[in-house]
């Protein structure tokens, strides 16, 4: 059997294999968490689209005219999936579901990015593998997808909208289930329940956000790459204790496996594109160094508004990224 190639930075682990092989090597109940953002439709993610994407000629991928001194990242069009497609990506993830309940210690979470359009598609078969749905988390954050005229028709329909412009981002989150109570689950297996924010205020399912910054984006030049002030606060909550193993099997740029070493977490991504694979190691040591604002930021910064001189416990909400200690997480510190 060959041996995957593999890239190391701290507490991280990333391999450039398939994720199902992976998962059917990996052994049992040996993965805590999964925070994951997968190739929704699968089919802009093919060798095919993927070079349409590179080449700048769309096909899958909506590339968007640059305007206003700015050029707009690209966007998978799920409009364009067609019967098959769909059909394809709940079979995918049905199979993806069965390889990795396998690998979940009992009381894991999973929490896997999603869209509108499909979420339901994608939902289906991690129930039917014996996983709970627990919650959706939505990440409150506006995009040029939707909001569109009529096609060729602007100025006759010119009061149309044809979809709702998109404001916000399903991140839908399950968990396998525990053994015995929640207290004796987070006992043995260190899972089971969700990390909160402070003493005083619990991990909520909507998360203020916004698109990716700039200088993330010139570090990890992927499409689909989600901000590191996002990303912190899901990785943070899913290991409820500090303690055990994320995974991100489409591990893309690496933003979860550069999230999860700004934590001080163990982390383990697997990404099957060789382009990506090679982005992501120079990727995620620069990331996970970054502030939400895209500035190095000490590994003495503080986490906790207890901390340092920062507002209150009661003046942090948890929307407001410019008060919330999450969205400014130090460099492998944890807590």
């Amino acid at each position: 059997m060959e041996l995957a190639k593999t890239f190391r930075h701290g507490r991280t682990l990333l391999l450039l294999t398939d994720c199902l092989e992976w998962l059917k090597r990996r052994e049992p109940l040996s993965i805590q968490a999964v925070v994951t953002d997968p190739p929704y439709g699968l089919v802009e993610y093919s060798a095919k689209e993927q070079t349409k994407l590179r080449n700048g000629r769309g096909g899958v991928w909506r590339i968007p005219p640059s305007f206003d001194g700015h050029k707009r990242a690209p966007l998978p069009r799920f409009t364009t999936l067609t019967s098959s497609d769909l059909e394809h990506l709940e079979s995918f993830f049905a199979l993806w579901a069965q390889c990795l309940v396998r690998v979940l210690v009992p009381g894991a979470h999973v929490v896997i990015a999603s869209n509108p359009l499909i979420s339901h598609i994608v939902a289906r078969p991690l129930a039917a593998a014996g996983l709970e749905r627990r919650a959706e988390i939505i990440r409150l954050v506006s995009t040029l997808r939707g909001g569109d005229r009529p096609k060729n028709a602007h100025e006759e329909f010119a009061d149309i909208t044809v979809m709702p412009r998109s404001m916000f981002e399903p991140w839908l989150l399950f968990r396998r289930p525990l053994e015995g109570r929640v207290q004796d689950n987070l006992r043995k297996w260190k899972t089971g329940a969700l990390r909160r924010i402070s003493a005083a205020q619990p991990f909520g399912d909507v998360i203020l956000s916004h698109p990716t910054r700039a200088a993330e984006r010139s570090i990890a030049p992927h499409p689909s790459l989600k901000p590191q002030s996002f990303m912190r606060q899901i990785v943070r909550a899913v290991l409820p204790v500090g303690e055990g193993v994320v995974l991100d099997t489409f591990a893309g740029a690496g933003s979860t496996l550069a999230a999860a070493e700004a934590l001080g977490y163990q982390s383990i991504g697997t990404e099957r594109d060789s382009n990506y694979f090679e982005v992501a190691t120079t990727a995620i040591p620069l990331l996970s160094q970054l502030s939400s604002n895209g500035r190095a930021i000490s590994r003495e910064a503080s986490l906790f508004p207890h901390d340092a001189a920062s507002p209150s416990e009661s003046q942090v909400h948890p929307w407001d990224s410019s008060e919330n200690p999450l969205f400014a997480l130090a460099p492998n510190t944890r807590r």
